[in-house]
């Protein structure tokens, strides 16, 4: 599918990590949905019932982000991603990065992420 919506750098605070002090304090996250799904129809209606509203799947991520804490990068991505294809039944694949804009690490470091492509 050569269609996409994209949704990037999107920015949540949210209090996720293994470490203790990741979960007391509230600490900024990237994320970035891209979604695949035919846009032929939607573009040539003029119709957003025909394709997938952004707005939809930035209050999706933004509930996963700012909600209940997890250990890891990983299931914050896997949440989004099931949500997205769970309530968007015209996407056929999407793909979730999240960035951890803050790592508890010894240097400098501009962010630790990761990505992950799911389909139906």
């Amino acid at each position: 599918m050569s269609d996409r919506i994209e949704l990037r750098a999107m920015r949540f605070e949210g209090r996720h990590g293994a470490l203790p002090e990741e979960q007391e304090r509230v600490q900024p996250f990237e994320v970035d949905v891209v979604l695949e799904l035919a846009l032929v129809g939607a573009g040539r209606a003029d119709d957003l019932g025909r394709t997938v509203d952004y707005g939809a799947v930035f209050r999706i991520a933004r509930e996963v982000v700012e909600g209940s804490h997890v250990k890891l990068i990983e299931t914050l991505a896997e949440r989004i991603a099931a949500r997205v294809l769970a309530e968007h039944g015209r996407a056929a694949a999407v793909t979730v990065r999240v960035r951890k804009m803050e790592p508890p690490l010894p240097g400098t470091l501009a962010w630790a992420g990761v990505e992950v492509r799911r389909a139906r």
